[in-house]
């Protein structure tokens, strides 16, 4: 078993940053492909694909985010963060982490207010 925790999600003004985290913890080493992702689902909407890390460092952003967002890793730590700047209102959503495409933390809220 893996389990994610995220953290740092709130509530900021537009214009404004967060920065959240994610930590896995147990069964890491059964995982085949480390790569790492953040998603979003609004209300409303489906989930989306926000960032994402490959095992090999290649980064990929959702264009609504490309410019603000950075995604980035700790492999010692067995974590991601993703470092969010210029928050929109449109950014409002529970952002999820992701492991290997499988193992999923438990969300994190994000609200912007204008």
């Amino acid at each position: 078993q893996v389990q994610l925790v995220e953290s740092g999600g709130g509530l900021v003004q537009a214009g404004g940053s967060l920065r959240l985290s994610c930590a896995a913890s147990g069964s890491i080493r059964s995982i085949d492909v480390m790569d790492w992702g953040w998603y979003r689902q609004a209300p409303g909407k489906q989930r989306e694909l926000v960032a994402l890390i490959k095992e090999t460092g290649t980064t990929n952003y959702a264009d609504s985010v490309k410019g603000r967002f950075a995604i980035s890793g700790d492999n010692a730590k067995n974590a991601v963060y993703l470092q969010m700047n210029n928050l929109k209102p449109e950014d409002t959503a529970v952002y999820y982490c992701a492991l290997g495409y499988s193992y999923w933390g438990q969300g994190t809220q994000v609200t912007v207010s204008s």
